[in-house]
């Protein structure tokens, strides 16, 4: 049986992490034997010059995509900048006649510009979400999977998660095995736990405008590890409850308890990165009632557990890298 053809599209100043990925990939042989048929491509069949010191020569024009099982957008070079119509229509075809579309990290604009993720879900990059949405308000983002499938149109969010993507479109041809082969000549995991939320960054301000919310901010966040109600805050800020609660969300534009889970979140995966601290005492340290109440939200915030965090993120694993 032929290896499915997988063809690659370089466009102006493409970034080379971005086109080796799927390249390192879908080039990938097993008993010396190729796993897929890669083909280069570019709009005009013309040799493509990346960000910097790379230049790459096609295997020819968007013709070779007519015949591909799978078309791959390694990202994109300009937000604002649609794809051509020739490039728009060669993607159409290649998936109305029942080939894969895959847009990796902000290789998402390229198929959602075609129209093709109009009314489905996609993922890209999450440095991204605000334009993207704005952009597409008609493709339903989810700014946390590491990669979306959908009638044949792959998104990747950014850039590590290209390889996720890559392998899952590996494991869907060839099976887990292969998958797990090929992974393993990389020396990468064949699959990782958890989502793109895990390494958004999310910062709180630090201070409001409102000098008497600051004051018991700065209280509260020395102070993260007690209970505290909103009756008792109420009274250490002189207002009602009532009042109380109205300047806290106008100066933060968050209730009392969300702005207790943040913070608390927040020193939690700093103690998780930072100590050997057990995982019942971080939730201790960090203001949750119960471990299991840690853990619940942790999970839900990061779709990981607070010992996978530490994995990724604690010293050790900084220290190993």
């Amino acid at each position: 049986m032929l290896p499915p053809v997988v063809v690659l599209l370089t466009y102006p100043h493409f970034s080379p992490f971005h086109f080796s990925v799927p390249y390192m990939v879908f080039n990938s042989t097993l008993a010396g034997l190729p796993l897929f048929d890669l083909k280069i491509i570019s709009s005009d069949a013309q040799s493509m010059m990346a960000e910097r010191a790379l230049t790459v020569i096609p295997d020819g024009g968007l013709e070779l995509a007519d015949t591909a099982d799978i078309v791959v957008v390694p990202g994109w070079h300009d937000l604002s900048l649609p794809p051509s119509a020739n490039l728009i229509m060669t993607l159409i075809r290649a998936h109305a006649r029942g080939a894969h579309v895959v847009g990796l990290c902000y290789g998402a604009y390229v198929l959602a510009y075609a129209g093709l993720l109009d009314g489905k879900r996609a993922s890209t990059h999450w440095m991204a979400e605000q334009d993207f949405c704005l952009r597409f308000p008609s493709v339903q983002l989810d700014m946390n999977a590491l990669y979306v499938e959908e009638e044949r149109l792959i998104t990747s969010a950014g850039t590590g998660a290209g390889l996720d993507c890559c392998l899952y479109i590996v494991r869907k041809y060839y099976g887990a095995q292969i998958a797990n082969k090929v992974a393993r000549t990389m020396v990468i995991a064949p699959h990782r736990e958890g989502g793109q939320a895990q390494y958004i960054e999310q910062p709180m301000p630090v201070s409001t405008k409102d000098a008497q919310i600051n004051r018991l901010l700065d209280y509260l966040r020395e102070h993260i590890a007690e209970q505290h109600t909103i009756d008792a805050l109420a009274a250490r800020t002189l207002m009602s409850r009532r009042t109380f609660t109205r300047h806290f969300y106008k100066a933060t534009g968050m209730t009392v308890i969300d702005w207790l889970i943040n913070e608390r979140l927040r020193r939690s995966r700093e103690l998780l990165e930072t100590t050997t601290l057990s995982i019942d005492r971080i939730a201790e340290c960090a203001g949750f009632q119960t471990p299991v109440s840690f853990r619940q939200h942790f999970k839900q915030r990061f779709q990981v557990s607070p010992r996978d965090w530490r994995r990724t993120f604690g010293q050790d694993a900084t220290d190993s890298a």
